[in-house]
């Protein structure tokens, strides 16, 4: 796993944003998914060179299913998170809270305007009948929200949900990563490729750009990835939800048992307050 220098909790946007440039030119380097600031701090005290903010994490924090929260909260999100670490953040910004390509313009630039180092965009529609975009428009979407970032450094991610919205054709897949690699965007992504061939194939077809892969348990290594040409892997909301399942797990017993053995694993609170002291 590689590195980029480090910067200070005063950093400059563009700082952040150069650095964040770096990783994707060589190596292969994991980018954490937070879900909160204190999440965020603990992750970086552990030397992660970036990190990526995850629509699901955040929305459980809110008590919301996933893509439950709006355009405004998720803005707010993206500062306090941008602002709250002296590493980049990549911003999981959804299908850009837009349908239109125009609208998903405007929106990329308010996310721009956070402080983002990088953002991903979506092609999924959440209907069940249809969960992705038809192609054309896919392809603006992606080609508008490239003009979004232009000229300002922030990195736009291209992400095709098939394989997670039960549409997991790989041939279609690698059809709409190598139409937005064309399209302007600097790092592709198809979140649910398991496959180490079909994670072959995605990197051959959108070379020399870098690919993003999705670990959500423990089906891989980042050596095993990296060996696969693999530039940066994310875990999108599985640090949420093992953080989730400690938690329902310990309350569930007290709830149903009356016991605390659950408890036992918690960090003391001398741990926990140290990680937060400047």
């Amino acid at each position: 796993m590689n590195s980029s220098p480090a910067t200070s909790p005063a950093a400059s946007v563009e700082a952040k944003r150069e650095a964040f440039q770096r990783l994707h030119r060589a190596g292969c380097f994991v980018i954490p998914n937070p879900w909160d600031l204190g999440s965020a701090r603990y992750l970086v005290s552990l030397g992660f060179p970036a990190l990526a903010t995850t629509s699901s994490g955040f929305a459980w924090s809110r008590g919301r299913p996933d893509n439950g929260v709006t355009l405004e909260e998720a803005l707010r999100h993206l500062g306090e998170m941008a602002a709250g670490v002296e590493v980049p953040v990549n911003a999981d910004f959804e299908g850009g809270f837009a349908v239109e390509p125009a609208r998903v313009a405007e929106n990329v630039r308010r996310a721009v305007a956070t402080g983002v180092a990088g953002l991903s965009i979506e092609d999924s529609t959440g209907e069940t009948a249809s969960p992705l975009f038809e192609f054309p428009l896919a392809v603006e979407r992606v080609r508008a929200a490239v003009s979004a970032v232009a000229g300002t450094g922030t990195l736009l991610v291209a992400r095709s949900e098939g394989f997670i919205a039960g549409r997991p054709d790989l041939a279609e897949t690698l059809r709409r990563l190598t139409a937005y690699a064309q399209a302007g965007a600097d790092c592709l992504y198809a979140p649910g490729l398991r496959s180490r061939d079909d994670i072959a194939a995605v990197v051959r077809a959108v070379a020399p750009k870098p690919v993003n892969v999705l670990v959500g348990s423990d089906w891989t290594s980042v050596s095993e990835l990296a060996a696969l040409g693999v530039r940066r892997i994310s875990v999108g909301g599985a640090l949420a939800r093992a953080a989730w399942g400690g938690f329902m797990a310990a309350a569930s017993e007290i709830a149903s048992a009356g016991t605390f053995k659950g408890l036992a694993s918690a960090a003391p609170s001398a741990t926990v307050d140290g990680l937060f002291k400047r």
